[in-house]
């Protein structure tokens, strides 16, 4: 890959020093290329397996040389060397990073989807993008960050715990 291209990704962390472990990720990812903003911490209910701890959230944004499944591989060492046991899907997890958009790329490969499938459906994935990258938009649903956002029912519980200190914004 020639370009560095600007990527999203979401992190979540409900085991152990969640924010530790959202730090820890987040200086790991570095080696992926420059990062740029980096959103607040947001605590957030677990939709999908509801009785497991709450978790916290980000999105930070990287810009990188990685083709997408480079950077899936990247990523999943990073979860492997952090401790992540994937025994029980959508359950507890001390570290969870996925690829929400790849510049305006649409990936479909076994094991990889790109953007992420069901990204427009979660608040806690989309009010920490919202804050660092409003107009991002959905290369499917040719949607902005904010108007996904904005479609959202108010179901899920977000609320912001603190104001990044790590950004370089």
């Amino acid at each position: 890959m020639d370009m560095a291209e600007l990527v999203y990704l979401s992190l979540g962390s409900n085991l152990g020093d969640r924010a530790a472990n959202l730090l820890a990720a987040i200086a790991q990812i570095a080696a992926a290329g420059p990062l740029g903003r980096i959103s607040s911490l947001y605590e957030t209910q677990p939709v999908d397996v509801p009785h497991q701890p709450w978790f916290l959230n980000c999105v930070a944004a990287i810009e990188t040389r990685k083709t997408p499944r480079e950077l899936l591989k990247f990523l999943l060492s990073i979860e492997a060397a952090m401790g992540r046991l994937r025994q029980r899907n959508k359950g507890p997890r001390k570290i969870d990073v996925d690829v929400l958009l790849f510049g305006d790329r649409v990936v479909q490969e076994p094991g990889l989807i790109i953007p992420h499938p069901s990204m427009q459906h979660r608040r806690f994935v989309l009010e920490p993008l919202v804050e660092i990258a409003p107009e991002v938009c959905h290369p499917v649903f040719r949607k902005t960050a904010r108007e996904l956002l904005a479609a959202l029912d108010e179901s899920q519980i977000v609320r912001k715990v603190e104001t990044a200190t790590w950004t370089n914004s």
